[in-house]
């Protein structure tokens, strides 16, 4: 058996990294800007990444940096630049997909830790046999592979460590290589600028001998759906979630567990951290999977939630018919604690979604959940308030209880989803 698994969380934002180191990581991924897969959202400065990194190697966490975009000529030199800038900052390892980045990388920088993004599509254990000898440490599996074909990998070449995808969305493409987006906005998924248009909503028209795709806010340009033997995945996949699935992809070889969702919220990153975190730790122990975890991934918005295609399904449980998200957030994302000054018994929060007095609300700490009836309300200059809106309002509130930072307001659901 290989070591026991590590949980890696998303780091789309300094306050994210933050937050992923509370909520249980024991590893993050953040991306370099204009270099990464999520550089359209993704907030990192140099800055942000040298103290993010100072952050996590203080309380015991790693920090993966991902440059893992497929370069054009252009894009090549500017990369190796950017990891000279960053490689002094002592990331644990670099996360890369290009086989030309690999090379100079492995060149130029020869005792950095190299891992292989999941968007070169490692589908074999030839592939895997083949960047092992390239210096690659860890491979960080397509979610296309079932547990089967994940054991005959380790079986073949256990010297390599493998990291799978175990919770978030799935891709209409093998791991994120797709044109779709570049097609209809220009905006390159491989370059790192999707616009998720496999999210969007179509309609589908029939025509002699073919079906066509209609994207609803471009009118009258229809494009052709083919499908093979094996079917398709046209559009919206609903999303992975394989909580139930941790001991059998441990005992194929797995030792990273990564959590998808750089673009998501601080909210999406506590409560599935969370959830992930308890089943960890009583895999660690030896004990059965707590119900309760599904109260915390319950409480995010999803597209419904199936294991992928570690075990086989029927075609039909794969796919979200559904317009948006799931009806399955049972909370809604009330606010972030900013600051706790016990001695007046208050709390500084960001408010994300209309707070009224009187409403219950429910402070998820990284470890509980505490509820109480809000009770009083005031603006930073003390004026008593019935009600504070949301899109970043600070306000404070009033508690009953100690609660620690990075600690999360949340309240039933009475209207629109969280959508993080």
């Amino acid at each position: 058996m290989k070591s026991f698994p590590e949980l890696v969380m998303p780091a789309g934002t300094l306050e994210k990294l933050q937050f992923a180191c509370a909520y249980g990581a024991d590893a993050v991924y953040a991306g370099i800007p204009k270099f990464s897969l999520r550089a359209r959202t993704n907030s990192f400065t140099e800055a942000d990444l040298a103290e993010g990194i100072r952050y996590a190697h203080e309380r015991g966490v790693k920090v993966f940096v991902t440059l893992n975009i497929f370069a054009r000529n252009s894009r090549i030199e500017p990369s190796i630049e950017a990891l000279r800038a960053i490689q002094p900052l002592q990331p644990d390892a670099v996360i890369l997909s290009d086989p030309g980045l690999v090379m100079l990388v492995r060149r130029e920088f020869p005792d950095l830790e190299l891992h292989l993004s999941t968007q070169a599509n490692t589908m074999n254990w030839a592939a895997a046999q083949f960047w092992k000898e390239q210096g690659i440490k860890r491979v960080i599996l397509p979610r296309e592979l079932s547990l089967p074909e994940i054991a005959e990998i380790h079986a073949r070449v256990p010297e390599i460590d493998l990291e799978a995808f175990v919770h978030g969305a799935m891709c209409v493409s093998y791991s994120g290589r797709c044109l779709l987006s570049s097609y209809l906005t220009h905006r390159d998924a491989n370059l790192g600028a999707c616009a998720n248009s496999c999210r969007w909503q179509y309609r589908l028209h029939e025509r002699p001998a073919e079906f066509a795709l209609e994207e609803v806010e471009r009118p009258g340009e229809l494009f052709p759906i083919e499908e093979d033997e094996h079917g398709t995945y046209i559009l919206n996949s609903k999303d992975l979630c394989a909580v139930e699935y941790l001991r059998p992809l441990w005992e194929a070889g797995v030792t990273g567990f990564k959590i998808e969702g750089r673009t998501k919220s601080v909210y999406y990153l506590a409560h599935i951290g969370r959830a992930y975190r308890r089943a960890l730790d009583a895999l660690r122990e030896n004990q059965p999977l707590d119900p309760g975890v599904f109260d915390d991934i319950r409480a995010t918005a999803s597209r419904e939630l199936m294991p992928g295609f570690l075990i086989k399904l029927p075609e039909a449980a794969r796919q979200n018919y559904e317009r948006g998200f799931s009806e399955y957030s049972t909370y809604q994302f009330g606010g972030v604690v900013l600051e706790a000054m016990p001695e007046r018994h208050l709390l500084k929060i960001e408010v994300k979604n209309r707070l009224i007095v009187g409403d219950q609300i429910e402070f998820m700490t990284p470890q509980e959940n505490i509820s109480q009836e809000l009770r009083a309300m005031f603006a930073l200059n003390g004026e008593p308030l019935t009600e504070a809106h949301g899109g970043g309002t600070r306000v404070l509130l009033a508690v009953e209880h100690a609660i620690p930072p990075f600690s999360l307001v949340r309240l039933p659901m009475r209207k629109s989803h969280e959508t993080a």
